[in-house]
């Protein structure tokens, strides 16, 4: 049986419909302690890892995750895949609020983070292939499930995701730039952790939740009580997502 970690974004700090087998509250790394208790359990015959990535409640700002650590947590407790959940804000015409992608490519805008293990310290360097930052056979596993799926809104199998430092939204001289360089996609926490990911030899995807039209996209101002709408309804897609994969998952 295959143990599958999902981490959860803004909007996924909790996985009700897990069967706990156990909650890890006392885990820790050679890099320091993962954001939230790590819970296992089963769901759909299907043996999952649910890590919060802000933490539980929703306090660690983008730049403040310990990437490093979460991951080195996941990997001790046997995590074989890795489903990264994602809020986003949409670049491209089709990512309206509510839409749903499996991305395929990544840009790295963000600066300070610890962003690898090759650092001479922990692990001797070394270098990875990032040319395709998501492996190919998990996402293709995720768009198979989402074509079942009778979404809200359509869903993309592509998407170039522009990681930014956050924590503020962005300004739109920013968005554009972001456009320019052929980002779909805006959210504050695909990297590091998609090349940590690779570096420790998980399978990695993501799925994103558009959540907000990103700044310039929309004639009016990005508010939170919008993106909460968004992310509460959204969510459940994203749950109903993850339960049929883990219906589907050898």
């Amino acid at each position: 049986m295959q143990t599958i970690a999902i981490i959860g974004g803004t909007g996924l700090t909790e996985f009700e419909e897990l069967e706990v087998i156990q909650r890890h509250n006392q885990i820790s790394t050679d890099l320091g302690a993962p954001s939230s208790d790590i819970i296992e359990g089963m769901l759909n015959g299907t043996k999952l890892l649910f890590l919060a990535r802000h933490g539980h409640p929703h306090a660690v700002a983008p730049h403040k995750i310990n990437y490093r650590a979460n991951l080195l947590a996941l990997q001790q407790l046997g995590a074989e895949k890795i489903i990264a959940v994602n809020a986003v804000g949409g670049i491209h015409s089709n990512a309206i609020a509510g839409h749903i992608s499996v991305p395929h490519q990544i840009i790295d805008y963000t600066q300070g983070r610890e962003n690898t293990y090759f650092d001479g310290v922990f692990k001797d360097l070394d270098h990875i292939d990032f040319s395709h930052p998501y492996d190919e056979e998990l996402r293709q596993q995720l768009i198979q499930i989402l074509a079942k799926q009778n979404l809200e809104h359509n869903y993309s199998d592509f998407g170039i995701y522009g990681a930014t430092q956050g924590p503020r939204l962005e300004s739109i001289a920013e968005i554009n730039r972001l456009e320019k360089d052929g980002c779909d996609l805006v959210g504050m926490t695909g990297m590091p952790e998609a090349a940590l990911a690779r570096e420790l030899n998980i399978p990695y995807a993501s799925l994103c939740l558009v959540v907000n039209p990103a700044a310039g996209k929309s004639s009016d101002l990005i508010t939170m009580d919008d993106i909460r709408l968004v992310v509460s309804s959204g969510m459940s897609e994203i749950k109903t997502i993850l339960r049929a994969f883990c219906e589907h998952t050898d």
